[in-house]
This record gives structure tokens, C-alpha cells and sequence, in this order.
């Protein structure tokens, strides 16, 4: 899924650019308990986030690539969501951009890419 180019990303979050979360790059999402009728109510974008969270535990950046939405829009997107405690935000899962667990994962992932 990719986002219309004709649309601007301040039409996509009603011109916000903050939430009350704080979203790195490297902070994990999930959806727990999954709910399709508040899914198919959700603007596309949104719902692609939404949707993609509901099948594996991704990072924001991860999300962001995955469904075509601005890192920007993304976070704020979640962040509606998080509000709604319509998913988790783990903003613990790594207490350091530079925790050894994430470095890991980069690691291993470069390898697979190899």
C-alpha cells in the first residue's frame, strides 16, 4: 500500500505533527487485540498501519516503510491510535538508541540482507 502522491501528509494528520507519545524510529508497536470493524472505519493509511502492527510486533520505522506512509505521518497516525488504546506503544523496548539488543537486530538483519 502506498500513499496517494496528489495528497499532502498535513491532510493525512489534520495538520498535526506532535502526540503525546514518544516515537522513535526504533519503538516497537502492536496490536493486541485486533478489531476488524474499527479497521475498516479507519482512513487507508491508517488502516494499513493498523493492520500491519496486527500481524507482527514492528518497529515505527518498519511500519512506516512497510505500509508507504512518512515516518512523520506515521507517528502521529499511531499516536491517534495509541490514544484510542487501540494498540501498544512499547516505548521501554529499548531504553537507548545504542542498546546492544537493537544493535543486534540491525546486525542480523544486514546479514540476512547479505
Amino acid at each position: 500500500m502506498t500513499v496517494n502522491p496528489w495528497v499532502r501528509p498535513y491532510v493525512l494528520t489534520g495538520g498535526r505533527t506532535r502526540t503525546r507519545h514518544r516515537l522513535f524510529v526504533h519503538t516497537l508497536i502492536a496490536v493486541p487485540e485486533y478489531d476488524p470493524g474499527y479497521s475498516q472505519r479507519l482512513p487507508p493509511e491508517a488502516r494499513a498501519l493498523y493492520e500491519r502492527a496486527h500481524s507482527a510486533v514492528q518497529s515505527v520505522a518498519e511500519l512506516s516503510a512497510h505500509c508507504g506512509v512518512s515516518l512523520g505521518v506515521t507517528r502521529v497516525l499511531i499516536g491517534d491510535m495509541a490514544a484510542r488504546e487501540r494498540l501498544i506503544v512499547n516505548p521501554d523496548a529499548y531504553s537507548s538508541p545504542y542498546d546492544p539488543r537493537l544493535l543486534k537486530r540491525v546486525i542480523d538483519g544486514l546479514y540476512e540482507l547479505a
